[in-house]
């Protein structure tokens, strides 16, 4: 079976962007923690097919969208909740280096265990909001 890869990624853009436009910061940041899982999965699996350069892409996007997350912290009202995310993210970022440079799905593991504890927690105060 023939698949239009082109449509496909189209349809997803259009998908993202209502998604985006309809969506609350709550929830926006959601969908980022989800980016950054799935694209690690996409990192996973690339280093599973030895696949260097799709890795380093699922890699480099991860790296990206958790910058994002990082930027959008208000750490001056935030308190030491935004600081330690801060910190979190940084650590997070610096692992995935390590992760693209070596290789090394243990350590993307790692971010994942870590991202997987935070949404799972930002879930949480979605669903006691109402959100």
């Amino acid at each position: 079976m023939m698949y239009n890869y082109d449509a496909l990624n189209a349809y997803q853009q259009v998908d993202i962007q209502s998604k985006v436009s309809s969506s609350t910061p709550h929830s926006l940041v959601s969908m980022l923690l989800q980016g950054v899982l799935d694209k690690l999965a996409k990192a996973t699996g690339a280093i599973q097919r030895n696949d260097i350069a799709d890795r380093g892409q699922a890699i480099s996007d991860s790296i990206r969208i958790i910058d994002n997350l990082r930027a959008s912290l208000d750490v001056v009202n935030g308190g030491t909740i935004a600081t330690g995310l801060a910190s979190l993210y940084d650590y997070m970022e610096r692992r995935l280096v390590a992760a693209n440079a070596r290789g090394d799905e243990q350590i993307i593991d790692e971010v994942v265990t870590l991202l997987n504890e935070i949404k799972s927690a930002w879930d949480t105060i979605s669903s006691k909001q109402g959100d």
